[in-house]
């Protein structure tokens, strides 16, 4: 379904979003592990999330919804049941990936599906260290999904040093190592997003430019409640579009600021935005506060491939704000962008082009420069929720608005975002 955008001058007011849906999984995900009630305050409604619950009631929880808060009663260690059928990630690769860490240590036989887009997504970064590890996995030949998984009586710890920094490659082990008494360490070179070892509150050393990260059955879940801090990847979105609206201000309320996501703010910072938090608090070691922004001009900078993981989900919006910035706009070391829902790098030249802007693509990013001189574009979502997400924002921006194709697909993270943009236009 096409969604029109009218040109819009101005957006003022306060935003509550919904839960970080990183941050969602892993409270589900802890709280289904746990022996007893767990409490989520704020969790994610997203479509991804609902893949994760859904997932779990098939394993014996039992999960409930009342407005924002879900109740959770955990199954305790090995506690799950075989599900009576296939269990579906739907379009999340985090359930997909996350889910297989602790399926790998379970007494009984699983098969993970998921839909058209996710099937495409490589899953032998998750594979490989978990068989090292001794679990029992196959996928299709394209080491893809179908994943089927089996019980092993070889589980045991391993130090896997991490190829490429991914949070969900990290993750998938320390959750297979929850349920050994010897520690699993997992070593990164480059940080990643580390809400698993947060809210786990898991030793982490540094050892020269190394993290490494250890989990045992010592660490294994409780009950507990949890509250959920807004998704600053959803906030992204009305961040930029704030920066380039003249005479804008908006406060973002509870919005996540882990130092492993904020680098979004970090990279704006850096082009000329300034930033005010306030009302900071934390819940299971993650910090949240309130965020002030007002209008800013930018300017282009260049954008250190270290802070890439840490703004990879950003790219697409902050792009957007780099073509209203003043010179060109460039992302390198971001070939990962091209196994998200969808090939990103090239969804958004072939969306740039359509404007008139000159583009270069490379394998790993792209430059963007010039001016836009094309009117009444239809834009693309080639059915990836950020990819709606930013050519929504840049539509508002246009002096004749925009469209977007398939518009739909925005309910993955957060179906609420026209609601949410239309309560601060003024």
């Amino acid at each position: 379904m096409k969604e029109n955008f009218n040109h819009i001058t101005k957006v003022k007011g306060k935003l509550y979003l919904p839960g970080d849906k990183s941050i969602s999984h892993r409270a589900v995900m802890f709280s289904a592990l746990a022996n007893g009630k767990s409490v989520i305050n704020n969790c994610s409604a997203s479509e991804d999330v609902e893949s994760t619950i859904k997932c779990f009631r098939q394993l014996g929880c039992t999960i409930s919804r009342n407005s924002n808060e879900i109740l959770v009663l955990g199954k305790g260690f090995k506690g799950f049941k075989k599900p009576e059928r296939i269990l579906d990630a739907g379009n999340s690769g985090t359930t997909a990936r996350l889910i297989t860490g602790i399926l790998s240590a379970q007494d009984f036989s699983t098969t993970i599906v998921g839909d058209k887009s996710l099937s495409k997504r490589p899953m032998r970064r998750i594979i490989d260290p978990l068989k090292q590890m001794g679990a029992e996995i196959s996928a299709s030949t394209q080491d893809t999904l179908p994943l089927i998984i089996k019980p092993s009586d070889l589980l045991e710890p391993i130090v896997y040093k991490l190829p490429v920094p991914s949070a969900q490659v990290k993750s998938s082990i320390l959750f297979s190592g929850l349920h050994l008494e010897e520690a699993t360490k997992v070593i990164e070179n480059i940080p990643s997003r580390n809400h698993t070892e947060n809210m786990l509150n898991l030793p982490v050393a540094k050892d020269n430019n190394e993290t490494i990260i250890s989990v045992s059955k010592n660490n294994y879940p409780v009950p507990q409640n949890y509250f959920i801090p807004s998704d600053i990847s959803s906030a992204a979105f009305f961040i930029v579009l704030t920066l380039l609206l003249k005479d804008s201000n908006i406060v973002i309320k509870n919005v996540s600021l882990n130092e492993s996501r904020t680098g979004i703010l970090r990279v704006l910072e850096f082009m000329g935005a300034e930033f005010e938090i306030n009302n900071v608090n934390n819940s299971a070691n993650e910090f949240y506060g309130d965020l002030n922004i007002k209008s800013k001009n930018l300017v282009n900078v260049e954008i250190p491939e270290t802070l890439i993981p840490n703004i990879i989900d950003e790219i697409p919006i902050l792009s957007i704000a780099g073509i209203f910035a003043e010179g060109e706009f460039t992302i390198r070391g971001a070939k990962e962008l091209r196994f998200k829902e969808t090939d990103r790098i090239k969804a958004m030249c072939d969306n740039f082009k359509k404007l008139g802007l000159t583009v270069e693509e490379y394998e790993d990013g792209y430059t963007v420069s010039g001016t836009i001189v094309n009117k009444d574009v239809l834009f693309e979502s080639f059915g990836d929720h950020r990819i709606a997400m930013s050519f929504a924002v840049l539509s508002l921006l246009l002096e004749n608005g925009g469209m977007v194709n398939d518009f739909d697909c925005v309910r993955i993270s957060n179906p609420d975002f026209i609601e949410q943009l239309n309560s601060i236009v003024v």
